[in-house]
């Protein structure tokens, strides 16, 4: 109970207990007075014998397979964020968390162990590399203005070591990138080896924005969807993990995240008046997401969609997300490619 709830003034007991209805009327004590009925023992089962053991031995049997099903087992972040084929945008609570019972102070208290987790299996990978690996990590993050790009960007990849991350924000194309095929920055954004690359945004704005402001034909941005899945399944092909992250907040949320940006000194530089023109096509959006979701989470890069009307919630999250991959990954410490024993040696034999 928190220091805010109200103590209750203390009452006179009466001097009967009081006493309720059990199973077939027997009046049973609550007051825990001279009257109450003294606390049942339980029977070990080391005293049980003859029918009674075998029962006992059979419930423990039981309860044992039960804790080894893969039916009791917890599911992963990523089996509850993953989109399914029967996935509806509209009906995901931005609000919810889904795969956390806790609140803000629980989240919080995880993420320094789950971030030293992340850092330390980005800094194995990064070291593979320099031992000969190739493989690499691309987390996107998509989303509307305000749903905490940034701070995915702060609290989640900036709590590993920068050795070995790049990150790339993707902004309206520029004249030379009008020049060339709409995956043509992508691919020169890809993470080498060893690294984890991620888009702050993506070539998923190809079929998001100028679907819902007419910026290319129907024809060219409805092509995209089969374009991108090609690309990305060649990425997956070449050793590169990708995590598709869609940071879904309501518009309510928004709203609330824009005002606070209105009412703020130290928030004005966030606001940019475009966000407030985009809001006015929040239903196209939704409907241009939907899209995205349906055509493009395949076997090979699935999309995840996050939550995000809670910040910490989402930053949670993405976390788990981006570990339980590089765990599955499991990067190893590169060995040595030099006589350690030798080095020794010879270390001991400087000043």
């Amino acid at each position: 109970m928190g220091s805010g709830a109200k103590t209750s003034k203390k009452t006179k007991t009466s001097k009967k207990a009081k006493t309720s209805k059990g199973k077939g009327g027997d009046a049973t004590a609550t007051a825990g007075g001279k009257d109450a009925l003294p606390a049942q023992g339980v029977t070990p089962d080391a005293a049980l014998s003859g029918k009674a053991a075998r029962k006992a031995e059979k419930k423990r049997k039981k309860a044992a397979k039960a804790r080894d099903d893969d039916a009791v087992k917890p599911v992963t972040w990523s089996e509850v964020l993953r989109v399914g084929p029967t996935f509806s945008l509209a009906d995901l609570d931005a609000g919810s968390t889904p795969g956390f019972t806790g609140d803000k102070a629980d989240g919080e208290a995880v993420m320094a162990d789950l971030q030293k987790r992340v850092g330390d299996l980005q800094e194995r990978l990064y070291a593979e590399s320099k031992g000969g690996g190739t493989r690499s990590v691309l987390l996107v993050i998509q989303g509307m203005d305000t749903s905490g790009k940034g701070g995915i960007m702060r609290h989640v990849v900036g709590a590993v070591d920068p050795q070995g991350v790049s990150i790339t924000s993707f902004k309206a194309p520029s004249a030379e990138e009008k020049r060339h095929p709409f995956l043509w920055r992508i691919r020169r954004a890809l993470p080498g080896p060893g690294d984890l690359g991620v888009f702050d945004r993506s070539h998923y704005e190809d079929v998001l924005i100028v679907r819902v402001h007419d910026l290319v034909p129907r024809t060219t941005w409805s092509r995209r969807y089969g374009q991108i899945n090609a690309f990305e399944q060649g990425v997956v092909d070449d050793g590169t993990v990708i995590v598709k992250v869609m940071m879904h907040i309501s518009s309510e949320e928004q709203k609330a995240r824009l005002t606070e940006r209105l009412s703020r000194e130290d928030k004005y530089w966030k606001y940019n008046p475009g966000d407030l023109d985009e809001r006015g096509h929040w239903a196209d959006y939704m409907e241009a997401y939907q899209a995205v979701l349906e055509k493009c989470s395949t076997d090979a890069a699935p999309w995840f969609v996050v939550p995000a009307d809670h910040k910490w919630y989402a930053r949670l999250a993405v976390t788990n997300l981006l570990l339980e991959h590089l765990e599955a990954m499991d990067p190893k410490w590169p060995a040595a490619d030099f006589d350690v024993e030798a080095e020794r040696a010879r270390l001991a034999l400087t000043p």
